[in-house]
């Protein structure tokens, strides 16, 4: 046996450690900044958009999206409808593994469809409705079968109800996966700490992993769109979300990053608690449309646009942007009319309506809620701010413990993913507790029906109810304003306004 010289030993374990040094730092990390901090990291129960923003990492889907908003494959290699409508076949991807090994196959999509319908506390019931069960019909294909026809399945299908996660993980987690997520994406989790970080690792076995180069991604709540910039020119972050319409002129001029300007497919709206709970009764806003009707006309849409967003948005009063060939257009938007709100509130014998208006600590919401505030005022309206933290806020909305609250959507690619949920009756994201027979007949034909101009008479038709009671005031529609490292490259702009990391790098040795 040699023996190594006692003299030598030092040296050679400060080149071991010098190797391991450079093995760690060869690793690129993506450091992205979010405007809130993600609830449940479970694709049944999520809610935020900041948590599709970590799934677009960490749980594939079904289907995609692109830049024109085509539903395009991803776990599906294709699909076929029956020639009644009501059954759904799909396709899917050969040789899939789950972060824990196992494989993706038939089986695993009809456990996730019917976990998405049937986990206590699932946001994705209301989108899977019409899907009665899910038939195995071999390890590679999987047939939908459904109530009635159902328009809007395949876009469903492109965002959380068409994510999947590991059954053997999932059914082992019980109501704890969320906190040891295991999906089939280009990364596995690593680590959350609440408030603070969210760790993601390239997983080694993604089926597409030639898109993958970089390591790991670490996405870092931040409220305050000033502090999340601040930490982007820092070099604390590569990428950040939602940059401060103020914000945007500067960092253009400046050259120093990159930025992407992209109109969401979502709106920014006001969430009034019409029948929620308790506090629809106990306030005037909730139990009088004639108050309601005076709140929307004391406000200026293009006023709020220029204020917020410094015209990084455009107005609308609707679930669609007037852009959205679905927009109903017998429903223009309206115009600001103080004199018209006082009439009503000395009508509906309120001259002087007093409510609490929750929003988000983010930057942009409570901006809106300071404006409303201000422009209100002018007809009679003494509104009172409550900050919550974003989770919270929802948790607060779920609860009916609000009375009006400030919500954006960040938008689904069929407008049904806009409507359903938030308007018909008893549904999981319906916080105005808003319910007519009328609406909801009218919606559920809007569902069965595939002819697009036969669905544009019924939205019109709901449109003219929905807007007309208002559950929820719609004022604008954002641009997703992001600003990046340079060295990032293959950033994609997609109407969704999700950062997909298919295909980034971090060039120049970053």
């Amino acid at each position: 046996m040699h023996c190594i010289p006692r003299s030598l030993l030092r040296p050679l374990t400060l080149v071991v450690l010098g190797a391991a040094a450079l093995a760690a730092q060869a690793q690129t990390t993506l450091r992205v900044g979010l405007a809130e901090d993600p609830d449940a990291l479970d694709p049944s129960l999520a809610r935020t958009f900041v948590g599709r923003v970590v799934f677009a990492a960490l749980c594939d889907k079904l289907f995609d999206i692109d830049e024109k908003l085509n539903i395009v494959p991803q776990l599906a290699t294709g699909y076929e409808w029956s020639a009644d409508g009501k059954a759904l076949t799909l396709k899917l991807r050969p040789g899939v593994t789950f972060h824990d090994g196992e494989k993706f196959d038939a089986a695993a999509v009809k456990f996730n469809i019917e976990r998405h319908k049937n986990i206590p506390g699932s946001n994705r019931r209301g989108e899977l409705a019409p899907v009665s069960g899910v038939d195995v019909v071999d390890p590679l294909t999987a047939r939908l079968n459904l109530s009635a026809p159902f328009s809007p399945l395949l876009a469903q299908l492109t965002d959380r109800a068409g994510m999947m996660v590991s059954p053997k993980a999932a059914q082992a987690a019980g109501d704890k996966f969320a906190s040891h997520p295991v999906c089939s994406g280009p990364y596995k989790f690593v680590e959350r700490v609440p408030q603070d970080r969210i760790v993601l690792e390239r997983y080694p076995n993604y089926w597409n992993k030639g898109t993958i180069a970089i390591d790991r991604v670490t996405y870092v709540p931040i409220p305050d769109a000033t502090v999340r910039l601040a930490n982007l020119r820092s070099g604390q972050l590569d990428f950040i979300e939602r940059v401060a319409p103020s914000d945007m002129e500067k960092i253009v001029t400046e050259k120093k990053f990159k930025t992407a300007s992209i109109t969401e497919i979502g709106y920014q709206g006001i969430t009034i608690n019409v029948g929620k709970s308790d506090k629809a009764k106990n306030n005037p806003l909730g139990r009088d449309p004639r108050v309601r009707e005076a709140f929307e006309l004391a406000l200026d849409r293009q006023g709020l646009v220029q204020v917020v967003m410094d015209n990084e948005a455009i107005v609308g009063n609707q679930w669609v942007p007037p852009t959205n060939g679905f927009y109903a257009k017998n429903m223009a938007i309206p115009k600001r009319d103080v004199n018209r709100a006082k009439a009503l509130l000395k009508e509906a014998g309120v001259p002087n309506p007093s409510f609490t208006l929750l929003t988000p600590t983010t930057s942009d919401a409570q901006r809106i809620a300071l404006v409303v505030q201000a422009m209100t005022r002018e007809a009679g309206f003494d509104v009172k701010i409550q900050a919550a933290e974003f989770a919270t806020s929802l948790n607060m909305a779920d609860k009916g413990d609000f009375e009006a609250y400030v919500l954006a959507w960040s938008g689904r690619p069929d407008p049904d993913g806009n409507l359903y949920s938030f308007h018909a009756c008893n549904q999981p994201l319906n916080y105005a507790g808003y319910c007519d027979a009328e609406t909801d007949r009218l919606i559920k034909a809007s569902r069965e029906v595939r002819d697009v101009n036969e669905r544009r008479k019924l939205f019109e038709q709901v449109a003219a109810r929905v807007l007309k009671a208002r559950p929820i005031v719609y004022v604008y529609h954002r641009k997703w304003l992001w600003a990046y490292n340079p060295k990032l490259a293959g950033v994609r702009s997609i109407p969704d306004g999700l950062l997909r990391v298919q295909g980034l790098k971090m060039g120049n040795g970053a």
